[in-house]
């Protein structure tokens, strides 16, 4: 009841806000929407589709046994959870959320597996890193790069330490495939182990055969579902994304001025907030400026985080667990940027000259902050929408790969005479 009757009061708040000062909340509204239009849309329309049809003619499932030894040995995952890592890594968020809470709903991982699976698929766009917020907003691309990596690297760092080194985790027993809510470990990786690498392929084989049998949707009936949920769900991310960018412009004034502008933007929408940071001036300079966006792109902000609740509907993870994740990463995005940033500098400045002025550059430049992004520094990212499902498709084949020489690798050790 409490929860209610505060829910309704802030509603109420925010309708008089806007009633009072409705040429700024239109003006915010329309930001927001540009930001959804140019970057989103564009990022996440063929991705999202891309997946329903993946699941409905088997390609999760094929592609999910490939992968099993790699994402099983490295974050104690199911092989399919790497269709959602390649997903959430090229499209961006929520797109991750997506993916996952399909596999959730597929019965393809635990409620265990699916949260530290989604916080390893949270991810921001890797060309809204390089392009948008490199280019555009720092006007030099290899500070993107710079950015991008710290993103990453916390994100596989934290990942793998929740995978291997905490309790839960470690002592937790591989995923059942047919019922993976049991607590009983099936004999899958076993039988894994044994078979030659070359029934890999046989064994995806008849994994996709079964997943399509079991849903029984006709090619066109599969496509035209998939364009349908995913304007429905790009709409809603277009909502959430102009609700979070009228808060920052109505918040704003009110916000003391002992703390940083970018803080609150950051909070609400990371796209607003990392264009916030990187017009801040510093007293650290670039690599505090790239360190701070780096943690806004880890944190994801908090209308990115809605977006994958209303995704995560009904696949019982949970939202709060997700976000204490999204703070440690973000955390640990900010430590890696500044303590790499002087190694890094060196290495960039032997090996491309020409980049080096970027990392040795101590003052940030240029007006601070009022959170509101200019048409001219928003790159579009429609143009780059094949540049993304190719970087799918690659990221997806280097896995594969990478997958079967383990497998191969793990056969050769157990029996080196053949």
């Amino acid at each position: 009841m409490t929860r209610t009757i505060t829910y309704a009061c802030l509603s109420i708040l925010l309708v008089a806000a806007i009633i009072i000062r409705p040429d700024e909340a239109f003006q915010a509204s329309l930001q927001g929407l540009t930001v959804w239009w140019n970057i989103v849309f564009p990022g996440l329309l063929p991705f999202l589709a891309l997946l329903e049809l993946m699941l409905t003619f088997g390609a999760v499932h094929a592609l999910g046994t490939l992968l099993h030894p790699l994402m099983r040995r490295l974050f104690r995952l199911p092989g399919e959870s790497g269709i959602a890592m390649a997903l959430g890594w090229t499209g961006g968020f929520p797109l991750g959320a997506e993916a996952v809470a399909s596999l959730r709903r597929s019965k393809l991982v635990t409620i265990a597996e699916g949260q530290r699976l989604l916080a390893l698929s949270h991810m921001p766009s890797p060309l809204f890193m390089l392009l948008v917020v490199g280019s555009g907003f720092l006007h030099h691309p290899e500070l993107g790069a710079a950015i991008a990596a710290a993103v990453w690297l916390s994100a596989l760092l934290t990942s793998f330490v929740t995978a291997h080194f905490t309790p839960a985790a470690a002592s937790a027993p591989a995923s059942t495939r047919n019922n993976p809510d049991s607590e009983t470990t099936d004999n899958y990786d076993t039988r894994a182990k044994q078979a030659p690498p070359s029934s890999l392929l046989r064994r995806a084989s008849t994994a996709m055969q079964a997943a399509n049998k079991r849903d029984g949707r006709t090619f066109g009936k599969a496509l035209g579902d998939s364009v349908v949920v995913s304007v429905y769900k790009l709409m809603a991310i277009g909502g959430f994304m102009m609700f979070a960018a009228v808060l920052v412009r109505l918040l704003q004034p009110l916000m003391p001025e002992n703390i940083p502008a970018f803080l609150l933007p950051a909070f609400l929408e990371s796209h607003i907030g990392v264009y916030a940071a990187a017009t801040t001036k510093f007293a650290g300079g670039i690599p505090w400026t790239a360190a701070c966006c780096a943690a806004v792109l880890s944190w994801s902000g908090l209308s990115a985080l809605l977006q994958a609740g209303g995704m995560l509907t009904g696949s019982g993870l949970s939202l709060a667990r997700l976000a204490a994740s999204r703070l440690v990463q973000s955390l640990l995005a900010f430590i890696i940027t500044l303590l790499a940033w002087k190694p890094a500098g060196k290495l960039i400045q032997a090996l491309f000259p020409t980049a080096a002025p970027a990392f040795t550059q101590t003052e940030k430049t240029g007006a601070a902050t009022d959170a509101t992004i200019r048409a001219s520094d928003l790159h579009s990212l429609w143009p780059y929408t094949p540049v993304l499902l190719f970087g799918f498709l690659l990221a997806v084949s280097v896995l594969v790969m990478i997958s079967t020489a383990i497998t191969i690798a793990s056969r050769a050790k157990r029996d080196p005479l053949n």
